[in-house]
């Protein structure tokens, strides 16, 4: 497994335009990261979607990784975490 993503946890939920789960997991062992959608395309193919919240009409970004290295890393564990679930 991945060093710096342990703790993976999945929710599973009724599938709806292409909502399919939920992710939770610890980052450097230091940091609890939750709320993560994991969303299906019609083609197969994965996305995650980190948590952002609406202030004064204006959406502001809770977490989400700062380079797509470290985005591609979380998803592939996330993924692998799922397919044992599923």
């Amino acid at each position: 497994m991945n060093q710096f993503v342990t703790e993976v946890n999945i929710s599973l939920v009724k599938p709806k335009d292409g909502l399919i789960g939920f992710a939770s997991f610890v980052l450097f062992e230091a940091i609890y990261c939750s709320s993560v959608a994991i969303y299906t395309s019609k083609a197969g193919t994965y996305r995650l979607c980190y948590p952002s919240r609406l202030v004064g009409g204006r959406g502001i970004d809770i977490f989400y990784p700062i380079n797509q290295q470290v985005g591609e890393a979380i998803k592939e564990v996330v993924l692998r975490e799922y397919d044992e679930v599923v």
